[in-house]
């Protein structure tokens, strides 16, 4: 029986302290269309574009976490969060991230866990995709292995050796699902040794560890903190290495077995296993749907919607939840040219371009999703128009549609047009959602 993708029902906050930047950061995790991947931007950086969570992506750097950005910008520490959505099997997520690292927390993937499951998910039409590992892989630098076997599912095999008084060797091995993921990995905590820690600071590490979030091991026993398990540093080996192992790109069912790796021996087979995704992640490009304000501008509202100049009256889309709500803006400016002749010695909008506008938005709802993508909305009826105020040269109007009913050609919705507080206009518009090559026979508006 084939498994549907999944996402998170709404949208999750964190703030906290970046374990090793030491500044205040803050991530929002929000819902994402299916076949989007886990993708990410960083919300404090201006035109930050949103990329994929691969190896492509990933920022050649130090080796003590995994960070992945662009020649502007980079996120640190994504490991944990990554982690969490391969444990709980989270197919696509946007994270916002406002700082350079996520949120420590308290240096497990415990808060990110126990929030998506208390959130939720929200299956989605798409099916699971994983990728075909067919041929036993392996990769080994000095006296750190890692080997990727094919196999029915995903399970982990982490042998931790550092050699050294104060850790002794541990050993974990177990099946990766949700359950598991959830009660014997997620609370294992990040670790160092009581002689490393000094050094990983002037290296630029740590800024923002303490005793509460990072567990500092002497003799055996972290300094000021009480262990989860017993071998729990070898079971938060198990978190970095299934947060790598997700920069794939997408899901695969393999035993993996590691022995002393860090994030760049992680990395580096990783960026092997990219050569078995599917075709439908083959590119490794973003995704195309963001859920940020000001993200769709009229070049992206272009890539959805049919209409050009002088009929496209949809400058940007400030928020949508795919398939169920949306918001969007229009700038009516003084020089647009219904106004020469439209009452011009006292110009208004013509309702009836009100009314275009705002179906224009919620035609952009309707196609957002990834089954209508290409697919073109037609107008079939608009139901109890009304028009309460008049439409201004220099007004900014502000749509607002909902999804009242849905079947996979027809689609109804609610919408609004306001300008400031004061609501403009209200109509119920119905679509049929064809394709683009497909003869029409529909009213068209």
């Amino acid at each position: 029986m084939s498994e549907k993708q999944q996402t998170i029902k709404k949208e999750i906050h964190f703030e906290g302290v970046g374990i090793h930047s030491g500044g205040k950061v803050r991530a929002i995790l929000k819902p994402a269309p299916a076949k989007t991947g886990i993708c990410f931007k960083r919300s404090d950086v201006p035109n930050s574009e949103l990329i994929r969570a691969i190896t492509e992506n990933v920022y050649q750097g130090k080796d003590r976490q995994t960070a992945i950005g662009t020649k502007e910008w980079k996120i640190q520490t994504v490991e944990h969060l990554m982690a969490t959505f391969h444990g709980l099997r989270v197919d696509n997520c946007l994270v916002e991230v406002s700082g350079e690292e996520l949120p420590g927390a308290d240096g497990s993937a415990k808060l990110y866990t126990d929030e998506i499951l208390k959130t939720g998910f929200e299956e989605q039409e798409a099916v699971r995709e994983y990728m075909n590992i067919t041929t036993p892989m392996y990769l080994c630098e000095k006296d750190c292995t890692i080997v990727v076997l094919p196999a029915s599912e995903l399970s982990i095999s982490y042998t931790l050796s550092y050699h050294h008084a104060d850790l002794s060797d541990q050993f974990f091995s177990s099946a990766m699902t949700p359950e598991i993921f959830a009660s014997q990995i997620a609370p294992a905590r990040t670790f160092c040794l009581k002689e490393e820690a000094e050094q990983l600071r002037k290296l630029g590490f740590g800024k923002g560890a303490d005793f509460s979030n990072t567990l500092v091991f002497e003799k055996n026993q972290p300094i000021q903190n009480t262990l989860r398990f017993p071998n729990e540093a070898c079971r938060h080996k198990v978190i970095d290495l299934l947060g790598d192992l997700y920069l794939a790109g997408q899901p695969f069912k393999a035993h993996v077995i590691a022995i002393r790796t860090g994030h760049h021996q992680n990395v580096k087979m990783v960026s092997r296993l990219s050569d078995y995704r599917t075709a439908s992640y083959k590119s490794g490009i973003a995704c195309d749907i963001s859920l940020d304000a000001g993200q769709w501008d009229t070049a992206c509202v272009k890539k959805i919607l049919p209409h050009r100049f002088p009929f496209l009256f949809l400058d940007h889309i400030l928020e949508m939840e795919i398939g169920k709500r949306i918001v969007g803006t229009k700038k009516v400016h003084p020089d647009e040219y219904f106004f020469q002749g439209h009452f011009p010695g006292h110009p208004v909008m013509p309702g009836v371009l009100i009314i275009e506008a705002l179906a224009q938005c919620g035609g952009f709802l309707m196609l957002s999703k990834p089954d209508n993508r290409g697919k073109i909305a037609y107008f079939m009826t608009i139901e109890n128009a009304k028009f309460r105020q008049p439409v201004l040269p220099g007004d900014i109007l502000r749509f607002e549609a909902e999804v009242t009913r849905e079947r996979s050609r027809f689609g109804e919705c609610m919408g609004k047009a306001y300008v400031g507080d004061k609501l403009v206009c209200e109509a119920e518009v119905k679509f049929a959602v064809v394709e683009s090559s497909q003869p029409k026979t529909e009213s068209v508006a």
